[in-house]
């Protein structure tokens, strides 16, 4: 193993311990009595069982016996979503599958899916993070009722992957296979989207051509093909083991795709606690499988999103993940991936240059991959070398070989495009930040500037259209849009006209407590700053003209201002209050909005799983001793 991979992972093993221990303790009382029992549903009394098979049809004879395993869908099926629309046919053909396996599937229960591209820039969008939490825990209600042996999770994007895992992780003794609906086919180029929203931007062209640029770069059925959050969340989890080898970039509608869906089905039936190959997702889901995916993450120059989610993933886990491993990381994993917005070619390109079998390849190859974990496919991550081909209807996996056939888009880890990752943390006196490095020039990776300073993106927009911006060096300040003062919505709309001044050679960067994307592309950042101006955060303290200087190279991010004249200063703006922050439902996660985290602990609201177990008995250890 590499040794800064080796070392993050022992001190994340030994961080953990106490939680971890308490959690995989639970994991296998359930498991050991699951295993004593037989299927989940053998256990209920008689009016609960009744209650559920009651509408099953052909598969009630199988769930009334409660021999066969039983096998749990949960879905983010909708039908405005172009990556949830495919979903529609999943539960079909998954059930056909699982009983061909010799288990008996059902439709569980759905979770909501709400689309970050269509909320940008609007009120739905301060909803988004807090969807992750309750995707997680429609996913926990839908397990809840003793029916299942196993999960099929079907979701794809932004916050529903990691919500529908941590719901499961919260069943760890449950197998759980993700079946995965793959990207759209390549539509307009994204150089060619992204020029003609600088041309709107700018106003050089009108809504009608804008709106036939978006139209043909999301075309039809499928995952967005940028390599924004959606797209992250598929590599992650392919690494992780929690997908069949292969199966992330195949597009929908596709007869490989359909056989892919059919093999997850049987294999969920084969990985129960009532089989030989027992995978529950609390096991495949461990500190090996979390760095694992820390490092997939950093060498495709993925979305700065995970910084948090997979903090959240990996507590509900009971690993306790900091930014500072992901940093550590950041040092020593290469750039091995341009994809759009850190490069001109999409996830389908990647897909055909070698995609995951190369990039797990390589990084195994390097040792910057834990080899020895348990996946869905069998132990071992070199299972997932392999990619799925269709014989006779059936798809067949065979190791690859060769390398890249295009280095434009994925490299080996002996010539990357860059040494380390694509992600970097800031620390100075304004707090902690996330910066995504990889899609920005070297040239602009330091930026010193007087801050212009905003408590509401749209006060930026409306900036820049009175043409307040133009012709001047400076950090914009986007502040009070951290989790406890709006939900942290992305202020992607941001980007086209910052990018159009820095085209311009101005120099501009973002200072901000909220997030941007995936697809946060050219402009320099410091992001996801913790802690947030709701929260006391010495954000709230910059004014208007105070010179920042963010150095992605040296990793800091400080307020040039002296220490006495910080200190004499009061926090300006503030959040919304509650009475004002209502409409579009958001009055309904008042909650959420007063419990959430910082955004370096996940920005949820779920505390460490096993820590209360791990209180609890230290407590009862120390007075025994005494």
């Amino acid at each position: 193993m590499h040794p800064v991979v080796q070392e993050v992972t022992d001190r994340l093993i030994e961080r953990s311990r106490a939680s971890r221990g308490a959690y995989l303790a639970r994991l296998e009382a359930e498991a050991a009595a699951a295993r004593e029992r037989g299927p989940a549903r053998s256990s209920l009394g008689c009016a609960n069982l009744a209650h559920g098979f009651a509408a099953a049809g052909v598969d009630k004879p199988a769930l009334r016996a409660s021999t066969r395993p039983g096998v749990a869908i949960v879905s983010s099926y909708n039908d405005m979503l172009s990556a949830h629309q495919p979903y529609e046919t999943y539960p079909a053909v998954l059930k056909e599958a699982v009983r061909a396996a010799g288990g008996v599937a059902q439709f569980a229960g759905g979770v909501p899916a709400m689309c970050d591209g269509i909320t940008q820039g609007r009120a739905g969008m301060e909803l988004s993070l807090y969807s992750r939490e309750v995707i997680a825990m429609a996913t926990a209600v839908a397990l809840s009722h003793d029916m299942f042996d196993a999960s099929l999770l079907l979701g794809v994007c932004d916050k529903i992957v990691p919500g529908l895992l941590i719901g499961a992780l919260h069943f760890g003794h449950l197998p759980a296979v993700f079946v995965p609906a793959g990207p759209m086919t390549s539509g307009l180029p994204n150089k060619v989207k992204a020029r003609t929203r600088q041309l709107y931007a700018e106003g050089k062209v009108g809504r009608e051509e804008l709106l036939d640029a978006e139209a043909k770069s999301y075309h039809s059925p499928g995952t967005c093909t940028f390599y924004g959050t959606a797209n992250s969340n598929q590599v992650m989890i392919e690494v992780m083991g929690l997908h069949l080898p292969g199966a992330t970039f195949v597009n929908p509608r596709t007869e490989l795709r359909e056989a892919l869906t059919r093999a997850a089905g049987r294999r969920a039936v084969e990985i129960t606690a009532h089989g030989a190959e027992y995978a529950p997702v609390g096991r495949v889901v461990d500190e090996k499988a979390v760095v694992n995916a820390c490092v997939a993450l950093l060498a495709t120059g993925g979305s700065t999103n995970h910084t948090m989610h997979l903090v959240a993933i990996a507590a509900a886990a009971g690993i306790e993940l900091l930014w500072d491993d992901l940093d550590a990381l950041s040092k020593a994993v290469p750039l091995l991936a341009r994809i759009y917005p850190n490069g001109q070619a999409d996830v389908n390109h990647f897909h055909a240059a070698g995609g995951m079998q190369v990039l797990i390849g390589e990084l195994l190859d390097a040792g910057l991959l834990h080899r020895d974990v348990l996946t869905v496919a069998g132990r071992g991550l070199d299972h997932y070398r392999s990619a799925p081909e269709l014989k006779d209807g059936e798809p067949v996996w065979t190791e690859r070989t060769e390398g890249s056939t295009d280095l434009d888009v994925l490299r080996p880890a002996s010539d990357p495009f860059s040494p380390d990752g694509g992600i970097c943390m800031l620390d100075g006196n304004l707090g902690r930040a996330v910066s995504k490095i990889s899609a920005v020039k070297p040239e602009h990776r330091v930026v010193e500037a007087p801050a212009k300073v905003f408590d509401d993106q749209l006060e930026l927009l409306r900036a820049f259209e009175a043409g307040e911006l133009d012709g001047q060096d400076f950090v914009a300040v986007i502040r009070y849009q951290g989790p406890r003062a709006n939900g942290m919505p992305e202020l992607h709309k941001l980007i086209p006209p910052l990018a159009v001044l820095l085209d311009r050679g101005q120099r501009v960067a973002i200072v901000t407590d909220g997030r941007l994307s995936g697809a946060s592309g050219k402009v320099p950042a410091a992001i996801h700053l913790s802690p947030e101006a709701a929260h006391g955060g010495p954000i709230a303290l910059v004014r208007d003209g105070d010179p920042i200087r963010l150095d992605s190279a040296a990793g800091t991010l400080e307020l040039l201002v002296p220490d006495e004249e910080l200190a004499a200063r009061t926090p300006q703006g503030a959040p919304l209050t509650d009475a004002q922050w209502v409409g579009t439902g958001r009055e309904l996660f008042a909650a959420f909005r007063a419990a959430a985290g910082p955004a370096e602990r996940g920005a949820g609201v779920f505390a460490l799983n096993g820590r209360a177990e791990a209180e609890s008995a230290a407590r009862a250890a120390a007075g025994e001793a005494r």
